[in-house]
């Protein structure tokens, strides 16, 4: 529950974050996205990503901890 959490607030953190710096880069003063549709795809693609990179960060934590406990028993 709290990747699916963090995700969610992170990828509208993200769009913000992508939007600025399209617009620094550009010179752009605004940018439109075309209407809902194409905002809710930006964010399911950040909201994935995100989901994604946490997943993979809590799986290297959950085996490293293991590891340490597995060291420590054989010791």
């Amino acid at each position: 529950m709290v990747r699916l959490g963090i995700s969610g607030i992170g990828g509208f953190i993200l769009i913000f974050l992508e939007v600025y710096i399209v617009m620094f880069l550009k010179g752009y003063q605004s940018i439109e996205f075309g209407g809902i549709s194409p905002f809710i795809s930006v964010w399911a693609m950040n909201f994935f990503l995100l989901f994604s990179i946490l997943t993979q960060i809590m799986n290297w934590y959950d085996q490293r901890s293991t590891a340490k406990v597995e060291s420590s028993i054989k010791e």
